[in-house]
C-alpha cells in the first residue's frame, strides 16, 4: 500500500509543470525613503547609566503603629494609591466626637438664625398678657385697699403695705414679660449669630484636623511608578519620617553620563541623541540631551549630563530599567561628511545593523530588488541617523515594510508622502 501511495505522488509530480520563480517569490509592497549627506560634528561615544527621572523615599508623616502594609517590591503604583496604612482608631474616635459637636453648633446658629416660631410668639405674648391682668388685679387691690385704710376702716397698715408690694411686683413682672415678647419678636442680636458663626468654624477647623490627622496615618504614592525598596513591615512602630518604601518614576528615564569640559560646549539642551543599551540589541533608541549640570566634579573634572528617553512597560515590566548600562553618541567632535539614512530604514535584530536598499530594475520607478547592506551607527539627528557602509547619496532604502526582507527579493515601492530627509 505504502509503495502504491509513493507511485502515485511520482506520477503527478512528473505530470504538474514546475511554478515559475515570479510565481514562487511574489514582490513585496515597501516605501522607502532616501539616504542623504550631511556636514554634520562627529561623535564620540560615552558611557552612562539608566536612571529613573524620578525617586522618592517616601516617609511616615506621624508617629504610628503599621497595621497594612498594602505593596510588595516590584509593584507597579499609581499617583495617590495607598501604600501602607498606620492604627488610626482612637483619632476616628476623636473624629466623630468631634463631627457630633459640630452638628450641635449648626443647630444652634441654625435657630438664631431663623428666629421664633409662631407657637413661640403665642406663649411669650400669653405670658405678658398675663402679667398685664396679675398686675391689674394686684392695682386695684391696692387701691381698694388703701381707700379703706384712708377711711379709718379695719384695715392694718401692713395688709396695705402687702397689697402696695404685691402691686409694685406684679408691675416689674408685667415689664419683665412685656421686654420678654419683644426680644422674642425681634429676634436674636447680629452679635448673638456671629458668635455662633464663630463657634461652628472653631468646631469645623477641629474637625479638620483630625481629618488631615487621619489622612496622614495613610502614606500615599507621590507618583505613578515602581516600588523598589521596602522598608518596614506590619507591626512595626515607625516616627515621623522614618521611610516606608522607595518609589522609583519609570514612564522616562534618564542616561547620566560624564562629559569632560572641552566637550560640554557643543552640546544643546534638546539636541537628539543616539542611545544604546547593550541589553536591548533589538531596540533602535534616541534621547534628547534634557540636563547639562554646570558644577563639574571636582576630582574627575567631568559635568553631568542627563539625555532623555521615553520608555514603556511590557509584560514583563518597563524595557528600559534602573542601573542598565548605556552609551550615549554625542557629536561633539570635528565636522566631516556623514551618510544619514532615515531611523526607520535600520533593521535590528541580526549580529550588526542593517539597512535594506531597494536596488532599481532598468526602465521601472517603482520596481526593483531587495540588498541588504551591514551598517556601522554614529550620531542621530531628527529623523536621520547616520551610518558607516557601502551606501552612497540618493539611493532608495526601505523604511517601511522592510521586517521579513530577503536578499534579491523583488519589491514595488513608493516614496513615503511629504516625507522631508533634509536635517530638521
Amino acid at each position: 500500500m505504502r509503495r502504491r501511495h509513493l507511485f502515485i505522488v511520482l506520477v503527478m509530480l512528473a505530470i504538474l509543470p514546475p511554478r515559475p520563480a515570479a510565481a514562487q517569490q511574489e514582490p513585496a509592497k515597501v516605501t522607502v525613503g532616501t539616504v542623504s549627506e550631511q556636514t554634520l560634528s562627529a561623535s564620540q561615544t560615552f558611557v552612562g547609566s539608566v536612571t529613573p527621572i524620578r525617586t522618592s523615599v517616601v516617609g511616615s508623616a506621624v508617629d504610628g503603629r503599621v497595621v497594612d502594609f498594602l505593596v510588595n517590591e516590584g509593584d507597579v503604583v499609581t499617583e495617590g494609591q495607598p501604600l501602607a496604612q498606620l492604627r488610626t482608631s482612637t483619632l476616628s474616635l476623636q473624629l466623630a466626637a468631634a463631627r457630633a459637636e459640630l452638628a450641635l453648633r449648626s443647630e444652634e446658629l441654625a435657630e438664631l438664625e431663623n428666629g421664633a416660631t409662631r407657637e413661640e410668639l403665642d406663649q411669650s405674648q400669653a405670658r405678658m398678657k398675663a402679667a398685664r391682668a396679675s398686675m391689674d388685679f394686684s392695682t386695684w387691690t391696692h387701691k381698694r385697699i388703701a381707700a379703706l385704710f384712708n377711711k379709718g376702716q379695719a384695715v392694718s397698715e401692713n395688709e396695705l403695705q402687702e397689697a402696695l408690694s404685691h402691686a409694685q411686683r406684679d408691675e416689674q413682672l408685667y415689664e419683665q414679660a412685656r421686654a420678654g415678647h419683644q426680644l422674642t419678636v425681634r429676634g436674636p442680636r447680629p452679635e448673638q449669630i456671629a458668635q455662633a458663626q464663630a463657634r461652628v468654624l472653631i468646631q469645623q477647623e477641629l474637625v479638620n484636623v483630625f481629618e488631615d490627622r487621619i489622612k496622614r496615618h495613610t502614606i500615599l504614592s507621590p507618583f505613578d511608578g515602581h516600588v523598589t525598596v521596602e522598608h518596614t513591615e506590619v507591626g512595626q512602630w515607625v516616627r515621623e519620617g522614618d521611610p516606608i518604601v522607595e518609589v522609583i518614576q519609570l514612564s522616562q528615564v534618564d542616561v547620566l553620563i560624564h562629559v569632560l569640559a572641552r566637550d560640554v560646549g557643543q552640546l544643546r539642551i534638546g539636541a537628539s541623541v543616539r542611545v544604546e543599551v547593550p541589553a536591548l540589541s533589538s531596540e533602535l533608541l534616541t534621547g534628547t540631551v534634557a540636563v547639562v549640570v554646570p558644577q563639574a566634579d571636582e576630582q574627575a573634572r567631568t559635568f553631568p549630563v542627563k539625555v532623555r528617553l521615553a520608555n514603556h512597560l511590557v509584560d514583563s515590566g518597563p524595557v528600559l530599567k534602573a542601573g542598565m548600562l548605556a552609551r550615549v553618541a554625542l557629536p561633539t567632535g570635528r565636522e566631516e561628511k556623514m551618510t544619514l539614512v532615515p531611523k526607520d530604514a535600520i533593521v535590528l535584530g541580526g549580529e550588526t545593523p542593517l539597512v535594506i536598499v531597494a536596488e532599481p530594475v532598468e526602465g521601472k520607478k517603482t520596481a526593483g530588488t531587495a540588498r541588504l547592506v551591514p551598517v556601522t551607527l554614529g550620531i542621530s539627528t531628527g529623523d536621520l541617523i547616520q551610518v558607516t557602509g557601502s551606501l552612497s547619496g540618493g539611493q532608495a532604502v526601505v523604511i517601511r515594510g522592510n521586517e521579513r526582507l530577503r536578499p534579491g527579493q523583488p519589491l514595488t515601492f513608493r516614496q513615503l508622502p511629504g516625507r522631508s530627509e533634509k536635517n530638521p
